[in-house]
């Protein structure tokens, strides 16, 4: 079905991709907001993914491999985003807690906040590795297809990620000292 649809979007018909749009358009999304930290931002690229995936669709040559080539295109949104932006502050949003709901899978690594911190001080392409791994669920050689970098580059940038994500967890988890050397 989907293939479907990316076939027929591809020879022009606009009913076909605007049928696409709505099975694609949360992830893209989400796989923004991941790289990006920021709602506006996030909308802008994913906006700026499907205008380019409406216009370059007809040069896509396998069908099936949609999915992987509109978050490629997510992407490099997200670089085009950071490079014309590139003031970094912290954004930190608090999110409420409930009894009721689920346990969060990243408690388990450190507290949500510590490794928000983290994340922030990766580099875009470092994020980009993380979140097709991690989130999305490819494996590293997918990442690397997709990103089109070499396997060594994926790996490398993943290694180095999460190095300083668990660098920045321990960092943040340690006392803080004052100037006379006692706990602050």
């Amino acid at each position: 079905m989907k293939a479907d649809l990316v076939e027929r979007a591809r020879r022009g018909d606009q009913d076909a991709f605007a049928a696409l749009v709505p099975a694609v358009v949360n992830r893209s999304y989400a796989i923004a907001y991941r790289i990006l930290r920021d709602p506006d931002a996030a909308q802008d690229a994913t906006q700026q993914a499907l205008l380019e995936a409406w216009r370059d669709l007809p040069t896509l040559a396998d069908v099936e491999r949609f999915d992987a080539w509109l978050n490629r295109l997510v992407v490099n949104a997200c670089y085009s985003s950071t490079r014309r932006d590139r003031r970094w502050a912290a954004k930190i949003r608090v999110l409420p807690t409930s009894q009721y709901s689920t346990p969060d899978a990243a408690a388990d690594v450190a507290d949500r906040d510590e490794l928000e911190r983290g994340f922030q001080r990766l580099t875009p392409e470092q994020r980009a590795v993380v979140v097709l791994h991690h989130y999305v669920g490819y494996p590293l050689t997918e990442v690397a297809a997709t990103l089109d970098i070499p396997i060594g580059t994926a790996r490398s940038r993943h290694h180095y990620a999460i190095q300083q994500l668990r660098a920045a967890v321990e960092a943040d988890s340690r006392p803080a000292f004052t100037s006379q050397g006692r706990l602050a």
